[in-house]
């Protein structure tokens, strides 16, 4: 067996299992960990695209900037010892429903779509393009999807100064 089908075998068996036990954990804390393990297991399948870009993206912005606030929030409140109230089952039974319903799309898309043309080819992008294309401002460039995480990061922070202050 190849190295990057143990790897990414690994990835997919951490992020899966993270994912449901965040879900299914009565603990806002536990499930907050559990998130972050998700986020990085999806910064690992990045970077095993050799999408470095969008790997570093997602531990810097994700993994490190929302989840961070999520446990800022949750700690600067003092919920993050009590326990999660129970759904109902009809609100279970949607979420299950609604599950499996992106499940079953989600097989049909990939059954349906030729994803062996969108392959890592080996090709590197000119550190000159790549920092004309973060900067830029024209279509297909980054400079405005950073500038708005910043505001959702700042709405976040003030979010829960807010949350804080109602005590």
């Amino acid at each position: 067996m190849e190295l990057n089908i143990v790897i990414f075998t690994g990835l997919a068996i951490v992020m899966i299992v993270s994912a449901i036990f965040a879900v299914t954990s009565s603990k806002i804390m536990r499930a907050t960990t559990l998130l972050l393990f998700v986020l990085f297991g999806t910064a690992g399948l990045y970077f095993m695209l050799h999408y470095t870009f969008l790997g570093a993206v997602q531990i810097t912005v994700y993994a490190g900037g929302i989840v961070v606030l999520f446990i800022f929030a949750i700690l600067l409140i003092g919920k993050g010892s009590v326990d999660v109230t129970q759904t109902s089952l009809l609100r279970y039974l949607a979420g299950m429903a609604t599950a499996l319903t992106g499940m079953v799309l989600t097989v049909y898309l990939i059954t349906n779509t030729d994803f062996a043309a969108n392959f890592y080819t080996g090709e590197g992008v000119p550190m000159k393009e790549l920092g004309m294309a973060l900067m830029g401002t024209e279509k297909n460039n980054y400079i405005l999807p950073f500038e708005v995480m910043s505001v959702l990061l700042l709405a976040c922070t003030v979010g829960a100064i807010l949350i804080a202050r109602k005590k």
